[in-house]
């Protein structure tokens, strides 16, 4: 039955004529989309426009008419919300789950954080801990989650600073901002973060699971159903299992 809805889409995309693809995409999902991207545009000609941020922003933008194609979200919340008020062709797909991870400056012994007691003194010593803002970034969230879970909300809350993306409280660690951050496992696992910083996985039992939805736009292009297509395919898979996802 989604083969045929998907054709039927297909069909009517190509219909409404030529015209950018434009697909936003959650902030923890930049390295590990890059490769897909690439691994898709070696399967096709693309003129595909890429945007990252946090998946509330996006959400409120599409709301607002934003002429996106394309939702890949961070979690689940925000695309059936946009299905709910008839913005998306349907209720969409979990192409992922995520993981939340602690990173610190390669100086620090992030291993030993498995010890509450050594993470209750490195907040306790910390200036700054990085999170994304929870009430746009679904790894924000888990970060407040977490905390709170194992009892340290109280000691770090007044030294949280707050990213609009994850990415941006990414950076913040990487760029001295900050000498705490939690952040997606992804983004940890990144070359370019993973040079510069060390990571401990959380257990995932201190937050909600983290389900990344997918939805297509009504009137989607072709070429945003054939990458929503792509999205689930083993190649796609296989560059997420890379970067710390699980996949369906």
């Amino acid at each position: 039955m989604r083969k045929v809805i998907l054709t039927l889409l297909f069909v009517f995309a190509q219909s409404v004529g030529a015209q950018q693809t434009t697909v936003a995409v959650a902030a923890n999902m930049k390295d590990a989309f890059a490769e897909i991207d690439a691994a898709f545009r070696a399967t096709e000609k693309s003129q595909m426009r890429v945007v990252y941020g946090s998946s509330g922003n996006f959400a409120a933008q599409i709301m607002n008419g934003a002429p996106f194609n394309l939702f890949i979200s961070a979690d689940e919340r925000f695309p059936l919300e946009l299905y709910k008020q008839g913005k998306t062709e349907d209720a969409g797909i979990v192409y992922a789950s995520g993981k939340l991870a602690i990173i610190t400056k390669k100086s620090t012994e992030t291993k030993s954080f498995d010890s509450k007691e050594v993470l209750t003194k490195a907040i306790q010593r910390a200036n700054k801990i990085a999170i994304a803002k929870p009430e746009l970034a679904p790894y924000g969230k888990a970060a407040v989650e977490y905390l709170k879970a194992e009892g340290l909300w109280e000691l770090a809350k007044d030294k949280l600073i707050y990213g609009d993306n994850i990415g941006i409280a990414t950076m913040y660690v990487i760029t001295g901002g900050a000498d705490i951050g939690l952040t997606a496992l992804s983004l940890a696992k990144s070359p370019e973060v993973a040079k510069q910083t060390s990571y401990r996985l959380v257990d995932s039992k201190f937050y909600e699971p983290l389900k990344q939805r997918m939805v297509l736009m009504k009137g989607a292009t072709p070429e945003a159903i054939d990458l929503y297509l792509f999205m689930q395919g083993n190649q796609a898979k296989l560059i997420l299992q890379k970067y710390g996802y699980t996949t369906p």
